[in-house]
């Protein structure tokens, strides 16, 4: 006799009753992925430098929120976050400084930020809050297609996400039982692409009929495979691809 399948709980169940830091909560992604959280019955800790954005993104939730500002920049900041936030579940970090422009041009600062946010200042995050973290819990950063696609004037953006995915690899590692994964959206018609004003139609519709899903990424899509990161317990050490193939056109 077959034995009695087992249900599987939806990710957003997985969810009720938890701690989530989202680093990054004032960006439409961050946000949507506040209030998807929210919605599932989560207490959020919502944090990144602009406590204006992270208080709107709070007023638009339907659970408890706080807000916790953070500087990935500087140390300090991330151990006064691990000091506000205490015992969690989760944290997830969107954080993304582009240092974009030709290799001739670039300026030592901006290339500082952009390694901050997606590299020092993961690697700070993974040495306060690591401990920290609930048995089955995770922390989940931000890649992106351009490590993938590297292009001209994102040297600095392609090297940076590179170094996130083997980040997480060796801090899945290092850290376990804490579950480590990385998330690298391709294009998303998250708003970042609204400053193309009227050429933004054209410019998704050409990625759309060069990627195999044939069509642009959106916030949901992304949020998808956060909430999979973060509640399938087996999956760690991993770069979760939502870029509809755009890495491989």
């Amino acid at each position: 006799m077959n034995a009695p399948a087992v249900p599987i709980p939806h990710p957003k169940d997985a969810l009720d009753g938890r701690r989530v830091v989202v680093i990054g909560a004032g960006s439409n992604v961050g946000r949507q992925l506040a209030r998807t959280a929210s919605a599932a019955g989560t207490e959020l800790i919502l944090a990144g430098p602009d406590a204006g954005r992270l208080t709107e993104t709070a007023s638009s939730l339907t659970g408890p929120a706080r807000v916790q500002p953070v500087d990935l920049a500087d140390e300090d900041s991330i151990a006064a976050l691990a000091d506000a936030v205490g015992p969690f579940n989760h944290l997830v970090s969107t954080a993304a400084m582009p240092a974009n422009g030709p290799v001739g041009g670039l300026q030592l600062d901006a290339v500082q930020r952009a390694f901050a946010a997606k590299v020092i200042g993961p690697l700070f995050l993974a040495k306060h809050l690591a401990g920290q973290v609930a048995e089955g819990g995770s922390l989940t950063f931000f890649s992106g297609v351009a490590a993938w696609r590297p292009a001209p004037e994102r040297v600095v953006m392609a090297t940076t996400n590179g170094a996130l995915s083997f980040l997480v690899e060796a801090l899945a590692v290092e850290l376990a039982p804490v579950r480590v994964n990385a998330v690298s959206p391709g294009i998303v018609d998250s708003g970042a692409w609204d400053g193309l004003g009227e050429g933004k139609r054209a410019f998704l519709h050409g990625v759309a009929q060069r990627n195999p899903a044939r069509r642009v990424g959106t916030p949901e899509d992304v949020v998808q495979a956060v909430l999979y990161a973060m509640t399938n317990t087996y999956v760690t050490g991993t770069v979760l691809h939502v870029d509809g193939g755009g890495r491989l056109a």
